[in-house]
């Protein structure tokens, strides 16, 4: 089981070496800038032990000071020149984990797109947008901070290790035994650690979900005063990932100070057994000086890598996450689909449609329906009927599970998502405004709209007097200080849908959010909008629907009675109790 899970682990950063070999010449260079930067700060101590053995020889004689200047200046260029390169180096690596953090944010924005509805309904949103910020923000900063340090260090650890050897190796086994114990002991705590960052990503994705589910609805929290729940829950979560950070950030905090204490305990060593050697008369004084800074460099790149492999452990765990999702199902590719509509009727058929979110549950049984060009039909019933879902379909949000959607005798799924989309305008029930101007959220991706069409759409909704209002009309920057209520918002998004002018349309009770003389005026702006062109209505309000061309009642997934208002009526069955009780409510 450890071996599995060690593999699992490793799995996310295999394919995270794979992502990256578009990056890989860059990343080549930048290693040899840092074999080249290792091998200068290595060439340091050789030199530095020459000087101090000139020295030593001079105190009892002529002092050499020609070749001691000549090799502190030549020091001096080494350090300046490991400088220089160590600087590119991390330009480059800075450049470099940038451009990989873009390219994946890019990544996951086209996957956003490319994912079915069914992703979205099932998956917190607030967790989808911690990958983009969260996940992808470790990832960069490991890269620009680790994958560098990683370089450098492992070549200062085998050069030193080289050179320790070929200067005596009786110091250099006892340097670096004691400094592999404790390096031993670290990748034990890192390996303990693993479980604790994964943990740590996954229940910041929890908690920001939460964040954003809370404050998208602080209105009906407070309403129901409900803030008590809603807290407990908030300290939950933060209350799970403060364990988990805390044990992750413990176990990473302590492996810096045990690497110090073994890289001092290095240093005694080598003190003393340089003091014991040099007394014996097998080494000289420049020697010790040598191997001191050697042990530096053998036990400063194990404290940097400890430092590296822990960043590592949050950056596998978000390149677990990131790439889970990279790796989601996606829609179909399109591409080789070619029907398209050029002049489009609004003939519409629904035949013996079948339809589940889920394989063990079908919501809509043998949905059949003929629609004819320029009909306004209403989709009644109660709720969980189907009445949204058959819009969905429509839409091609959801692909039906067998039976056929035609459009002027074209099978919709024959067609691109974007060329139906195409065909469709939309009002939703749920309004929604980009932060922009007042004309760009009326002219959403609609080109050269004049100021006069949006004048003649913005009369027809009722929105003129709110545009007058307005400091700088339909200029205005919509956003929190606009004082935009619901239903004006309502209103906006209704004046978009017929400023796209789009052939049918899909209403989704567009009235719900304005007050009764309001909904009066978007009633008669539907009837201009919906006049000679296919729309479908979905009301939970009967009475604005009652001049619709065609009503269709459904019940569990099927359409039980099909007729004008006064046919269904007349006829005294289920329209008509849904009809009556809404008015019985109304008159109690």
């Amino acid at each position: 089981m450890r071996e599995k899970k060690n593999q699992n682990q490793m799995e996310p950063l295999k394919k995270f070496l794979k992502y990256i070999r578009k990056f890989k010449a860059w990343i080549y260079v930048s290693a040899v800038l840092s074999l080249v930067a290792a091998i200068l700060n290595l060439i340091g101590p050789n030199a530095l032990s020459k000087v101090t053995d000139l020295i030593t020889e001079g105190l009892s004689g002529d002092m050499n000071l020609f070749w001691i200047r000549r090799i502190c200046i030549l020091l001096a260029a080494l350090y300046v020149l490991g400088w220089a390169v160590n600087y590119v180096e991390g330009f480059i690596m800075a450049t470099v984990s940038q451009d990989i953090t873009k390219s994946m944010r890019r990544d996951i924005s086209r996957k956003i797109d490319r994912l079915p509805l069914r992703y979205f309904d099932s998956h917190d949103t607030g967790d989808t947008l911690s990958l983009v910020t969260n996940d992808v923000d470790t990832v960069g900063q490991m890269l620009n901070q680790s994958l560098s340090t990683i370089i450098l260090n492992v070549a200062l650890l085998v050069g030193a290790t080289i050179m320790m050897l070929v200067t005596n190796w009786k110091m250099a086994l006892l340097g670096i035994l004691s400094a592999l114990i404790g390096f031993a002991i670290v990748l034990l705590i890192i390996s303990k650690s693993q479980g604790y960052f994964s943990q740590q990503q996954k229940e910041l994705g929890s908690l920001n979900g939460h964040i954003e589910e809370t404050y998208g609805g602080l209105l009906v929290i407070k309403a129901y005063n409900n803030q008590n729940v809603s807290r407990k829950t908030f300290r939950e979560k933060n209350e799970k990932l403060y364990t988990a950070n805390w044990k992750s950030t413990y176990l990473s905090g302590i492996m810096q100070p045990l690497m110090m204490f073994i890289g001092n305990l290095a240093y005694v060593v080598v003190c003393i057994t340089g003091a014991v050697l040099a007394m014996r008369g097998e080494i000289t004084f420049g020697v010790i000086v040598a191997f001191m800074l050697y042990i530096r460099n053998f036990t400063n790149p194990l404290q940097n890598l400890a430092q590296a492999f822990s960043s590592m452990q949050s950056m596998i765990a978000a390149c677990d996450r990131i790439f889970t999702f990279l790796e989601e199902e996606e829609m179909e590719d399109e591409s080789y689909k070619t029907a398209t509509l050029k002049y489009v009727k609004g003939n519409v058929a629904f035949d013996h449609v079948k339809f589940g979110y889920n394989e063990n549950r079908e919501i809509i049984h043998d949905f059949t329906s003929n629609i004819k060009a320029g009909q306004k039909v209403a989709i009644v019933g109660p709720t969980g009927a189907g009445k949204t879902t058959i819009v969905n379909l429509l839409m091609r949000f959801y692909d039906i599970n067998s039976g056929k959607i035609t459009i002027d005798d074209v099978n919709t799924i024959d067609m691109k998502r974007e060329t139906v989309h195409d065909i469709f305008g939309m009002v939703l029930q749920d309004t929604w405004l980009m932060e922009g101007t007042v004309r760009e959220n009326l002219v959403y991706n609609k080109k050269d709209v004049s100021d006069h069409r949006l004048d003649e759409v913005c009369e027809a909704v009722g929105l003129t007097d709110l545009i007058k209002q307005l400091p700088n009309g339909y200029d205005t920057i919509l956003n929190e200080d606009a004082g935009i209520s619901a239903g004006q918002k309502q209103l906006i998004t209704i004046a978009r849908a017929m400023i796209a002018d789009s052939p049918l349309m899909i209403l989704d009770e567009a009235t719900s959010s304005v007050d009764t003389r309001t909904e009066q005026k978007v009633q008669k702006a539907m009837d201009l909008l919906t006049q000679g062109r296919t729309s479908f209505v979905i009301a939970h309000r009967l009475s604005t629907i009652k001049n619709a061309d065609c009503i269709l009642v459904m019940k569990d997934g099927d359409i039980i009675e099909t007729g004008t208002h006064d046919q269904l009526m007349e006829k005294g069955g289920f329209y008509a109790d849904l009809y009556n009780s809404q008015f019985a409510s109304a008159g109690a």
